[in-house]
């Protein structure tokens, strides 16, 4: 594939996963600017604190699935971290191919007004919370940004420090707690595609809970959750 899917749709909001991942190695500078050049309402990504407290995009915390190099960002600093060459879509490594840091990432989503999906992989730590939101003010637009996490703990930190800054929870898995879970914290929702239901997106927007859902690749599957009221869909390929 040489190009995205557009849907014709109004009024979509999709979200780049891991940029566009589908055309580009996924979270890197190529992917994110691939993004920033299309409709893409946002850009997602995923990071990582490495060993000397900074902040890289990866998806895993090992290298080894997208590189030839085999270690773990979060136990090694970031000179290392840079060091590795990743591989392209085709499984060659590539010099021009390497993990980002956390603030080039925002750079981007700014330049190009991109809203900034950010996913905190693993439990932080409260001053992690607070590095990671000061570098958002600083190179970012942390009006435009929003944070996912699949660790309930690291929103409800978020929380005590920015109580009205827009954050998903991250799920794979619909349970009859998680409305009342997403109240509590004033959270809104990320979850699988698969799990959705228009019965069950029209009972979290009767609370006021936003619905993201991930990961949708096919044009008529998102144009189904969007007919049925989804508010976000974040896709590889999909703008």
């Amino acid at each position: 594939m040489n190009n995205t899917i557009k849907l014709d749709f109004p009024g979509k909001k999709i979200i780049a996963h891991r940029g566009v991942s589908g055309l580009e190695k996924e979270n890197t500078i190529a992917a994110f600017i691939a993004a920033g050049n299309r409709t893409q309402t946002g850009i997602e990504c995923d990071i990582h604190r490495t060993a000397d407290g900074r902040y890289v995009v990866i998806h895993d915390a090992e290298t080894k699935r997208v590189s030839d190099d085999d270690i773990n960002v979060e136990r090694v600093s970031l000179r290392l971290v840079r060091s590795v060459l990743l591989k392209d879509t085709d499984g060659e490594c590539r010099k021009d191919l390497f993990i980002p840091t956390f603030e080039e990432y925002l750079k981007i989503c700014k330049k190009y007004g991109k809203t900034a999906v950010v996913e905190l992989k693993g439990v932080y730590e409260k001053d992690w919370l607070e590095d990671v939101i000061q570098q958002t003010k600083l190179f970012g637009d942390i009006g435009n940004t929003i944070f996912i996490a699949f660790d309930l703990i690291d929103l409800i930190r978020l929380r005590e420090i920015l109580p009205d800054q827009p954050a998903q929870y991250l799920t794979c898995q619909w349970s009859e707690e998680l409305i009342d879970t997403l109240k509590t914290n004033k959270l809104d929702l990320d979850i699988l595609y698969t799990q959705l239901t228009r019965e069950r997106i029209a009972a979290l927007h009767s609370h006021g809970i936003k619905v993201n859902c991930w990961t949708v690749d096919d044009a008529q599957e998102a144009i189904r959750l969007l007919e049925d009221g989804v508010d976000y869909i974040t896709s590889n390929i999909l703008e």
